[in-house]
């Protein structure tokens, strides 16, 4: 029943966090884009301001279930689920020090003037929100992966077996 939860927690805050960053590399990204500099400035610092919060309880959430699973499974279902808690710890990581330090340069220039390069580190922040939305995507996908995997089956017998507990391998005590 505890592997179950966890899978299920894992899932879900991590099908969060994807679909949240994958939101906004399909739909803010290109609409900062579209928009007068100072229209993006001015929204993407409040945004951020909202989305503090939110998303990094959601990136803390979705490692701590993946990696918790992990230590609670074995084989390969240990390593499906380790991959997808360091991929989540990736997107925080990226966040914290790629994106933030830009998100507070971008309040900075909301009410000021935005520095000569201003395009080229919009750019890198694009590059920082691309590759955290792909790492939290594809810990997403792992778990998915491992949501349906094949459920341990007695070989006498043929039926599912009480190590699988919810198709996950449980690490024996």
């Amino acid at each position: 029943m505890r592997i179950r939860l966890l899978q299920g927690l894992a899932l879900l805050a991590t099908g969060l966090l994807a679909g949240a960053f994958g939101y906004g590399a399909a739909n803010l990204v290109p609409t900062f884009d579209a928009v007068p500099l100072d229209m993006r400035l001015s929204f993407h610092a409040e945004l951020m301001r909202m989305n503090g919060i939110t998303m990094q309880a959601a990136m803390a959430v979705s490692t701590s279930a993946s990696l918790a699973l992990a230590a609670l499974t074995r084989g390969r279902a240990r390593a499906i689920a380790g991959a997808a808690g360091l991929l989540t710890l990736a997107s925080f990581l990226v966040t914290r020090l790629g994106n933030v330090p830009i998100n507070g340069r971008i309040k900075e220039w909301a009410v000021g003037t935005p520095p000569a390069d201003h395009a080229e580190i919009l750019r890198r922040w694009e590059l920082f929100n691309d590759l955290r939305t792909f790492t939290a995507l594809t810990a997403f996908v792992l778990l998915i992966v491992l949501f349906l995997r094949r459920p341990a089956t007695d070989s006498g017998t043929g039926t599912e077996s009480a190590a699988g507990a919810g198709n996950v391998p449980v690490r024996a005590s």
